[in-house]
């Protein structure tokens, strides 16, 4: 097992604060997102949403678990992926991944570079394991300011896991999508999604919602 040592140490910020693991908006699954994203959002503060980049799971977000490519349906059938490629071109759409790109996991980094072929999006190669890795993801927008991004709130973080992805997001301060259901069956997730798909409605049915984004990096 490749323990995520960065999900370990920041469940006690969680348990501190439940509302860092909320999503700013829900989708079913990756085909449902809307494109652009700033369309998912309606912020507190009556403003709309500028998302200038898009950091992207991928295991069970739009790929099936240790695959490199782009699950069927969504390649294919209604060509969202190309169209959040279309709309987030060249460094403006990053794959931030727990198993490609994560040193501890891909170690030589074969798994990064087969994802970033099949898909033609740069995957990130980062030393800590999400939530923890904000630094690391801004850095990379810092070096590359064709971007446009200066600030973690002109950044949107889609993926499938609330204590990972999620968390990821409010802890930089930037946007979260979350995908509810994504690519693998309910009966065969672990129990660490299971929990999370009861968990989310939970904390919203009690008063928690996602912090407005900040931008803790700057």
């Amino acid at each position: 097992m490749n323990l995520n040592l960065s999900a370990s140490l920041n469940i006690f910020k969680l348990l501190a604060k439940p509302s860092l693991c909320l999503p700013h908006a829900t989708v079913k699954t990756f085909d449902d997102l809307p494109v652009p994203l700033n369309k998912a959002f309606s912020p507190k503060s009556g403003k709309e949403a500028d998302i200038r980049a898009v950091v992207l799971d991928k295991d069970d977000c739009f790929a099936i678990p240790d695959h490199s490519e782009v699950y069927e349906p969504y390649q294919t059938v209604k060509r969202r992926f190309q169209a959040l490629r279309a709309a987030y071109p060249g460094r403006r759409l990053l794959i931030v991944s727990n198993t490609a790109g994560a040193t501890s996991y891909d170690v030589d980094g074969k798994l990064a570079e087969a994802t970033g072929t099949s898909t033609g999006v740069h995957v990130l190669a980062h030393a800590v394991k999400k939530p923890g890795c904000g630094e690391e993801i801004m850095s990379y927008f810092r070096q590359h300011p064709e971007t446009g991004v200066t600030s973690p709130h002109q950044i949107a973080v889609v993926g499938d896991r609330l204590a990972t992805d999620m968390m990821l997001a409010n802890m930089m301060g930037s946007w979260g999508i979350w995908i509810r259901d994504g690519v693998v069956p309910l009966q065969k997730k672990s129990i660490f999604s299971r929990v999370e798909r009861r968990l989310g409605p939970y904390l919203l049915a009690h008063g928690y919602l996602a912090p407005e984004p900040s931008s803790p990096f700057e």
